[in-house]
């Protein structure tokens, strides 16, 4: 909680605590219009949101209690308007800002309120919101929680009602996307919500088929802050905003402060796209500095997961020549070469000779003319890791004494602040990229998302803060051994922090539980990081172990972790790769290297994935627009969104390399029938 003692300044309050508000009820004491978002606040500091975009319709019809703050198990959600003050911003983030200032004052409890309302030139349709509340009271209070940019939506109707992106991590593995239907509710927790999951993407997009709403906090470090879902039946309604929570009993003093996070409510049309798109260039005009796209993060992968972790060192080389043959460019060393979680160096009941014998693995790797990536689950360490042994003081401690426990791994949480923390993660990289010579990590778990707060720190939430320059330093790390090293992150199943995302070169859908999992999360993935990669996973992971077609359409690298020439009998799975699906494999990995589309632009606002049908995607690149199609039958019309009405078309199926005539873009509609997937190359004539 961020609680201090401030002087106590009533600014023009009035001193003797009673009501002298010059404004009541609905009268409008001030209207903000940001490109297409109106924000109007009434003389009790409620507020309501409307959109002057094209075709919208109205999103709330009064006023709303939008910010509030919970004292004595009462919601303090009405303020009386004192005085509002507008000022313009400087600097490299110009805009303007106004504050506005109101008194709570009944039943003894006496609260301030200081709203600080931001607009910034470089982004419209959007407004953040800051509150300070005072304790004027001559009491302490309990304080519960506060809540800002708390918006309840009508419902048009639609089929279904709403639509939305959630950024929280659960260990549920849950779809980021999803329709919202009657009695839905979500918490959306930014914290930890289980033993190995927490973190995400602080934002929650909610939207009709007419407009998207979006709200979230724009703090540069992850915070412990929820981001409420909810759904009414009667009338249909979505509730959505953002809330911080404090411990039972928390004491709130006369003259002390609380102040919110710095939080947000942007509009825009289509689905969730564009409100991440601007969400993400914000925070990086705020401050946050994402990594640099690396050439060979677009190139395609083999994984040896397929042989799991009971592989030999027989069986990866001997897959090798295979590997380049398809046109794969990376080889990975996946999870069972290490003595322990925390102790990453070769086991030698698989290898006899130790460390050496993987550099000799590295070798055939690079003699194969492939790029050698390896596996490490950093921040995980075994009860009985080297490092917990020489550093047990190493690990997060919890509010209740005990260790932070990752089930997955039957491993502790290393807390990623602590020194020895630090530099046994500096050690592992140098072991990996520079003894062994690997070109990349691939970094892998959903506990890397996030870390409970640590209690042998002064500032136990230090440990929670700190995760994003935890991943800094590694990728720093890596990159000074090898100035071309790929760093994934693979934080498994979960939505990956967006504070993370800035330090790696390659993101991942990451253990996928479905062909839509992966199509969606690398809509989001192009969202928030554009330039940076975005591999699709193991194929084997996708609808039918073979949808390649859900990568490739939506510029997602591809990869597989096939063995051959034949499979391990204690695999989880059946990866042969068969003479059948080898001429399958060959063919995707071809059109891949062939057109490289994961380096194209995806162009995310031109289809709503959620209302539109079919399912799709375009990409762009040198000219030509690439779209994908998904349905699991299709037979009717398409409409070919985002062509140039002046100008004719020439469509190709490239997938099966079939001519299908000329569209001009002003009448722009494809009668097709397909199966699955369809992907057409439209190029100018």
């Amino acid at each position: 909680m961020r609680i201090s003692i401030l002087s106590f300044l009533t600014l023009s309050l009035c001193i003797n605590l009673v009501g002298c508000s010059k404004n009541q009820g609905s009268e409008s004491v001030l209207k903000i219009e940001n490109g297409a978002i109106t924000y109007e606040v009434d003389g009790f500091l409620q507020t309501k949101i409307s959109s002057t975009l094209p075709g919208t319709k109205t999103l709330m019809p009064t006023y709303q209690s939008s910010e509030k703050i919970t004292v004595n198990g009462k919601a303090i959600d009405r303020f009386d308007h004192q005085e509002t003050r507008e000022s313009s911003i400087a600097g490299d983030l110009p805009g303007k800002q106004w504050i506005l200032q109101g008194l709570y004052n009944k039943e003894g409890i006496g609260i301030q309120k200081t709203v600080r309302l931001t607009t910034y030139d470089s982004f419209p349709d959007l407004v953040s919101t800051q509150v300070t509340y005072t304790n004027v009271s001559l009491e302490n209070l309990i304080v519960d929680n506060w809540s800002n940019n708390t918006y309840t939506i009508e419902s048009q109707n639609d089929e279904p009602a709403f639509w939305a992106f959630q950024g929280s991590s659960s260990s549920s593995r849950s779809d980021w996307v999803k329709p919202l239907e009657p009695g839905y509710y979500q918490k959306n927790f930014m914290g930890m919500n289980d033993s190995d999951y927490g973190g995400g993407v602080p934002v929650t997009s909610v939207w009709r088929k007419d407009v998207n709403v979006a709200v979230g906090h724009l703090t540069l470090v992850p915070k412990q802050v929820s981001l409420p879902t909810e759904v009414f039946s009667n009338p249909l309604e979505a509730r959505i905003g953002v809330q911080e929570d404090f411990s039972d009993h928390t004491v709130w003093k006369p003259k002390d402060t609380i102040q919110t996070l710095e939080t947000f409510v942007s509009i825009s049309t289509g689905d969730y796209f564009a409100s991440l798109s601007n969400y993400s260039e914000l925070m990086q005009a705020k401050g946050i500095t994402v990594a640099e796209p690396e050439e060979a993060s677009f190139e395609p992968i083999w994984c040896a997961w397929g042989y799991e972790r009971d592989f030999t060192l027989n069986e990866v080389i001997g897959t090798l020549p295979k590997v380049k043959e398809l046109g794969i460019k990376w080889a990975v060393l996946d999870d069972g070469f290490q003595i322990a979680e925390g102790d990453w160096n070769a086991d030698p009941k698989k290898f006899p000779q130790g460390n050496i014998e993987i550099k000799r693995l590295v070798d055939k790797i690079h003699d194969n003319g492939l790029k050698a990536k390896v596996w490490w689950t950093p921040l995980a360490a075994d009860p009985e890791s080297k490092v917990l042994r020489e550093h047990p003081d190493s690990k997060i401690i919890q509010e209740d004494g005990s260790p932070q426990y990752i089930t997955w791994w039957d491993s502790y949480y290393l807390s990623p602040t602590k020194d020895a923390t630090i530099a046994h993660t500096k050690e592992t990289v140098h072991l990996f990229m520079e003894e062994w010579g690997f070109d990349g990590l691939k970094m892998d778990g959903q506990h890397m998302n996030a870390v409970a707060p640590d209690h042998t720190l002064d500032q136990p939430n230090n440990s929670f803060e700190g995760v994003p320059a935890f991943f800094q330093m590694i990728y720093d790390e890596a990159r000074s051994i090898k100035p071309h090293a790929v760093v994934e992150n693979c934080p498994c199943g979960t939505c990956m922090s967006f504070y993370n995302m800035a330090s790696m070169n390659q993101a991942v859908s990451s253990d996928p539980l479905s062909s839509w999992q992966i199509r969606h999360k690398g809509k989001t993935y192009k969202a928030l990081i554009p330039k940076t990669a975005y591999y699709g996973d193991h194929v084997e992971l996708s609808d039918g172990a073979d949808d390649f077609a859900t990568s490739f359409g939506i510029g997602a690298v591809l990869g597989t972790k096939f063995t051959w020439p034949k499979d391990n009998p204690n695999a989880s799975g059946k990866y042969l790769l068969t003479p059948e699906k080898e001429i399958i494999w060959k063919k995707w990995f071809n059109l891949y290297n062939n057109m490289m589309l994961s380096k194209g632009t995806y162009l995310g606002g031109v289809y709503d994935i959620g209302y539109d049908k079919p399912e799709g995607h375009v990409i762009q690149k040198n000219g030509t627009l690439y779209y994908a199609f998904y349905a699991d039958n299709w037979d009717d019309n398409i409409q070919l969104k985002g062509l140039d009405e002046n100008k004719t078309y020439l469509i190709r199926d490239y997938y099966n390399d079939e001519t299908l005539g000329e569209i001009s873009g002003a009448k722009a509609v494809y009668n097709a029938s397909f199966e699955n997937f369809l992907l057409l190359e439209v190029t100018p004539k």
